[in-house]
C-alpha cells in the first residue's frame, strides 16, 4: 500500500507523543483499578490501552525511519486494540466467556494488514476493510454498554456507548482526512479526547458501581434493621428488598447443612425452590460460596430452562461463627446485582445477615422458652391455689370443727367437775379458743371467704372496711357495680393485690386517705392503690428480687399474664396498678 505522501513533522511527533503519554497514563490507571478491586475487565481495559499504546510507538517509529515493517505493525496493533475494547465490554456488561471463534477476529488483522501494506497498492481499498473493520468492532462495543444502560439504568454506561459509537464513526473519516493531508495533528487531537472520554468513562463505571453497592448494602441493611423493630422474619424482609436491586427477578436464602444445603425461602422468581427445587447454576453458586467462602457471579448456563428468565446467578455467604452457615442467592439480568466493587463489603454484609439470623434463632428461643416459663409458672400458680384450697378446707372443715366440739365437750366436762379442776380447764379452753382463732386467721389467709360466699366486688368493699379507721386512716372504694370477667385465680389475685396494698400504705407511712379503684378496659382489669405516704424508694423495682409480699404478688400476676406497676406520684405519694387480662365472657 502507498498511502498519501505526509512527511513528518515536529507537530506531527509532538501529537503523537502527547497521546502516547496519555496512553500510558490510561494504562497505569486501569491497572491500578485491577490491582485495588481485581475484575477481570480492568485488567483487559490495561491491556487494551498497552495494546494502543504499541501502536503509538510503531507509528512514531514509522514516521521517524519510513519503514513499512513499522506501518505493518501499527495496523495490526489498531486492529488489536479495537478487539482488545470490545472483549473488555463484553466481559464488563456480560460476562462473556472466550470462545474459539473469536479468534478470527485476532488474526483478521494481521491477515488484511501484510494483504494491504505489501499486496495491495490502492490507498482506499487496502484502507477500507480495516478502516470498516474498526469501525464495527468499536460500535459493538459501544452496544454492549447501551444493552447495559437498557438492563440496568447505568448513566456510565450510555457515556461510554455515546463516546464508542462517535469514535466509530470517527474511523470512517480516516481514508479523508488522511489522504487530503489533513490528519496532521486533528486526527492525534480526536483520537486523544476520545481515549480521555472512555477513561473518564470507566472511572464514571467505578463511581457508579461504589456509589450503586454501598446503596444497596446500606439498603439490604436497613431492611434487616426495620424487620427486627417490626419483628418480622429476617429472611423475608431482606430476600424481599433483595428485589429492588437493579436487575433482580428472584432472590432465595440457602441454609448449609452438613451433607450439602438447600433453599429455606425464596421472592420472586425464586419463590417456588424450596418446593420445587433451583436451577443448577444457583444450586453450584450456593455450593462454591460454602466452598470458598467468598461472593460469585455466574452466567446461566446454554441449558438452563428459559422459563427461568434470568441471565446471572449471585451468591453472598452469610458467615456464622463456625464460617460459612448458608447463602443469599439472587437471579436477575444484571452482570453483577450487588454492584459491588470490594468483596470485603459483601462480606461484611454476609456477616451481619449471619449475625441477625443467629439472634433471630435466639429470639425465637428465647420466645419459646418465656411462653413455656409462663406456662410452667401459671401451672404452678393454678397448683398453689388449688392446694391452698386444699389445706382451707381441711383446716375449715374438719380441724377447725374438730378443735369447736372439742371446746363444747371441755365446757361440758367443766360444768360437771369440781372446783379444784375448774381453772385448769377454763384455762385449757381458753388455749383451745386462742388456738381456733388463729386456724380460721390462716383460713382467711388462705382464701377470702368473702370472695367466695360473696363475690370479687363485696369482697374488695369488705377488705377496704377492715382497714378503714375514720381517725386515722381514711380509705377511699370506687368499683363498676358488675364485676369485670375474672377467672377465679385472677379474681384472688386481685383480692391479694389490695389487700397487699393497703397493707404497705400502712406500714410504710400513708399519710391519711388511700384510694381504691377498680376499672375495666377492652382487654383488662386495672386495680389502682393510690396512697399520700413518702413514696417507694428508688430501688423498689430491684428489692422486689428477693422474697416477699410484692415480689410474690408479681410472680402471681406475672404468671396470669398481667403486669404489676409500682410508680411515685408527682408531689407525694405512691401508686401500685395491677392489670390483669379479662377471661372470655363466652367462655366465663
Amino acid at each position: 500500500m502507498n498511502p498519501a505522501p505526509v512527511l513528518p513533522s515536529d507537530t506531527e511527533l509532538a501529537a503523537a507523543y502527547l497521546q502516547l503519554a496519555i496512553t500510558l497514563g490510561l494504562v497505569v490507571l486501569c491497572g491500578i483499578l485491577n490491582r485495588r478491586y481485581r475484575r477481570q475487565y480492568f485488567a483487559l481495559w490495561s491491556v487494551a490501552w498497552a495494546v494502543y499504546s504499541l501502536r503509538l510507538l510503531a507509528i512514531i517509529t514509522f514516521l521517524i525511519t519510513g519503514a513499512q515493517a513499522w506501518l505493518f505493525w501499527h495496523q495490526v496493533a489498531t486492529g488489536w486494540t479495537a478487539v482488545a475494547f470490545l472483549w473488555a465490554a463484553l466481559v464488563f456488561a456480560q460476562r462473556a466467556e472466550w470462545r474459539p471463534v473469536y479468534g478470527a477476529l485476532v488474526f483478521f488483522p494481521v491477515v488484511w494488514a501484510f494483504v494491504g501494506i505489501y499486496v495491495l497498492d490502492n490507498f482506499l481499498l487496502a484502507a477500507g476493510p480495516m478502516i470498516g473493520f474498526l469501525s464495527v468492532t468499536t460500535a459493538a462495543a459501544g452496544w454492549a454498554f447501551l444493552r447495559y444502560h437498557r438492563l440496568v439504568g447505568s448513566p456510565a454506561g450510555r457515556f461510554l456507548a455515546i463516546v464508542l459509537f462517535l469514535w466509530g464513526l470517527h474511523h470512517l473519516d480516516y481514508p479523508l482526512l488522511r489522504a487530503q493531508g489533513a490528519w496532521n495533528p486533528w486526527g492525534y487531537y480526536l483520537d486523544i479526547t476520545f481515549s480521555i472520554s472512555v477513561g473518564m468513562g470507566i472511572v464514571f463505571l467505578v463511581l457508579e458501581d461504589l456509589d450503586q453497592g454501598l446503596a444497596n448494602l446500606t439498603a439490604l441493611s436497613g431492611e434487616l434493621q426495620v424487620g427486627i423493630a417490626r419483628q418480622e422474619p429476617m429472611a423475608e424482609a431482606m430476600l424481599r428488598r433483595a428485589l429492588s436491586l437493579r436487575g433482580v427477578q428472584g432472590s432465595a436464602l440457602w441454609i448449609a447443612t452438613e451433607a450439602s444445603g438447600h433453599f429455606v425461602q425464596g421472592a420472586g422468581v425464586a419463590a417456588l425452590w424450596p418446593f420445587e427445587g433451583a436451577p443448577e447454576t444457583a444450586r453450584q453458586a450456593a455450593e462454591r460460596v460454602r466452598r470458598d467462602g467468598v461472593p460469585t457471579v455466574a452466567r446461566s448456563t446454554g441449558g438452563e430452562a428459559p422459563e427461568d428468565g434470568h441471565a446471572y446467578t449471585a451468591a453472598l455467604p452469610v458467615l456464622g461463627d463456625d464460617g460459612v452457615v448458608g447463602a443469599v442467592v439472587v437471579v436477575g439480568q444484571a452482570r453483577d446485582p450487588f454492584t459491588v466493587l470490594d468483596h470485603r463489603f459483601l462480606v461484611a454484609f454476609g456477616q451481619q445477615v449471619g449475625a441477625a439470623l443467629a439472634n433471630e434463632e435466639l429470639n425465637r428461643d428465647l420466645v419459646n422458652r418465656t411462653e413455656e416459663l409462663e406456662r410452667l409458672q401459671s401451672r404452678m400458680v393454678h397448683q398453689h391455689e388449688e392446694e391452698r384450697g386444699r389445706i382451707w378446707r381441711e383446716l375449715h372443715d374438719e380441724t377447725a370443727q374438730v378443735l369447736a366440739a372439742l371446746n363444747l365437750q371441755l365446757g361440758v366436762i367443766a360444768e360437771r367437775s369440781d372446783d379444784a379442776s375448774a381453772p385448769a380447764l377454763e384455762r385449757a379452753r381458753t388455749l383451745l379458743g386462742e388456738g381456733i382463732k388463729s386456724i380460721r386467721s390462716v383460713t382467711r389467709n388462705l382464701r377470702p371467704v368473702a370472695l367466695d360466699d360473696l363475690g370479687l366486688i363485696p369482697a374488695l368493699r369488705g377488705l377496704a372496711r377492715d382497714f378503714h379507721e375514720p381517725e386515722a386512716l381514711v380509705v377511699d372504694f370506687d368499683a363498676p357495680l358488675r364485676a369485670p370477667p375474672l377467672s377465679g385465680e385472677a379474681e384472688s389475685a386481685v383480692y391479694r393485690a389490695m389487700q397487699e396494698g393497703l397493707s404497705n400504705a400502712v406500714r410504710h407511712g400513708a399519710q391519711s386517705r388511700v384510694t381504691v379503684g377498680l376499672t375495666r378496659t377492652e382487654s383488662h382489669a386495672v386495680l389502682t392503690v393510690e396512697d399520700d405516704g413518702p413514696g417507694f424508694p428508688e430501688d423498689a423495682a430491684s428489692r422486689l428480687r428477693s422474697r416477699g409480699g410484692l415480689a410474690g404478688l408479681r410472680e402471681r400476676v406475672t404468671a396470669l399474664g398481667g403486669e404489676l406497676v409500682m410508680e411515685n406520684r408527682h408531689g407525694a405519694g405512691a401508686i401500685m396498678r395491677v392489670e390483669l387480662p379479662l377471661q372470655d365472657e363466652t367462655q366465663e
